[in-house]
């Protein structure tokens, strides 16, 4: 296993477990991408994903309703996608996604939030290119199907690193632009998709004492608990 699944690991031992602002998420994602490629998931594959990842975080159908409602109101307001890089306390790179619909408001709170401990937000570039941008699937095993063989035919649609983690479940790492075709591969050779998403992975990483981790805490904290901000990502050991 390598080094994707090791960060990986430790991002879902932090706070997105909190099932309310995991719906908040997949919910504006969904509104986003109806408002992109339409309503009809045959058509538009990353509402169908999406579709995918609410029933893993067991999403209810009529909050997942509602999104898709909002997504098609002509009077509702567009999200936007919007990514923000600063430095946290101690030299912390930080990436934090959001989409939302008041920019406005939304750097002002993240600028806030660097501010109150110690760190700032910086500009577009600063920190992105410590990160490699990947995609992440999650599939059903196969019946029959050897997972070596799976890795070799999906070289070829730009994954990187196949393996099964803790929970049976195989994982498919890839380069950002090759989600598309590593979906296209998945739908047609019919294996039940669980998840797909997109991660930023540090190339290298921080370490810090106890006491440092807990400043940085408070800080990583205050972002996951803005309903405007999707994902957060650092660069901490």
């Amino acid at each position: 296993m390598g080094r994707a699944f090791e960060y990986r690991k430790a991002r879902k031992l932090k706070r997105w477990g909190n099932m309310s602002k995991t719906f908040t998420k997949i919910g504006k994602e969904i509104t986003i991408a109806i408002k992109a490629g339409g309503p009809d998931p045959s058509s538009n594959s990353r509402f169908r994903i999406l579709l995918q990842n609410a029933k893993a975080a067991n999403m209810p159908k009529d909050t997942i309703e509602r999104a898709i409602k909002k997504a098609t109101n002509k009077d509702e307001g567009n999200y936007s996608e919007i990514v923000y890089e600063g430095y946290g306390p101690y030299g912390v790179a930080i990436l934090v996604e959001t989409a939302t619909d008041n920019p406005v408001r939304t750097v002002a709170n993240v600028r806030s939030y660097f501010a109150k401990y110690d760190g700032a937000l910086g500009t577009s570039g600063c920190v992105d290119y410590l990160f490699e941008h990947k995609c992440n699937f999650k599939v059903n095993e196969k019946p029959g199907v050897n997972i070596d063989d799976l890795e070799l035919e999906l070289i070829d649609y730009g994954a990187q690193e196949i393996f099964k983690d803790e929970e049976g479940i195989i994982n498919i790492y890839g380069e950002f632009e090759s989600f598309g075709s590593i979906q296209r591969y998945i739908e047609e050779n019919e294996y039940e998709m669980v998840s797909a998403e997109f991660e930023r992975i540090p190339m290298e990483t921080k370490e810090l004492n106890e006491e440092q981790m807990q400043k940085i805490d408070k800080l990583l904290g205050r972002f996951e608990e803005d309903d405007d901000v999707t994902n957060v990502f650092h660069n901490i050991k």
